[in-house]
């Protein structure tokens, strides 16, 4: 499974637990049969996240931190996980040559990436 889709997984966003990660495409043609796309479920990713910040041991700013919240959701989140997190999500490699720079992509990205798969993220937090 890829590091993304254990996000996925974690927080029970996809199917299956698993959601593409390439760069969005537009949708491949119907045929002319109007079939439409079907309806991504809104996950409530906050208060998931919210429930498990309160009972975990640790103080963890997973808010801003891709390191906390990898930590939270119990996911390796040592800098070659982080890294391949990094390269599976296509962070830009004058970002991943500075690993503040690709931890601040990467959070960003992730969350991004969460609200595109049903997660309720708010809009301060993808900024």
């Amino acid at each position: 499974m890829s590091w993304f889709g254990k996000i996925l997984a974690k927080l029970g966003l996809g199917s299956e637990g698993e959601a593409a990660t390439a760069p969005e495409t537009a949708p491949a043609s119907t045929g002319g049969t109007g079939a439409a796309p079907a309806a991504i479920p809104v996950v409530d990713v906050m208060s998931k996240l919210e429930g498990m910040a309160a009972t975990h041991g640790e103080k963890l700013n997973w808010k801003v931190s891709i390191v906390d919240l990898m930590k939270l959701l119990g996911l390796d989140s040592s800098f070659a996980a982080r890294k391949e997190l990094a390269v599976e999500l296509g962070c830009p490699a004058e970002k991943m040559a500075d690993s503040a720079q690709m931890n601040m992509w990467l959070h960003k990205t992730v969350l991004q990436k969460l609200a595109a798969n049903g997660g309720n993220i708010p809009a301060d937090l993808l900024d």
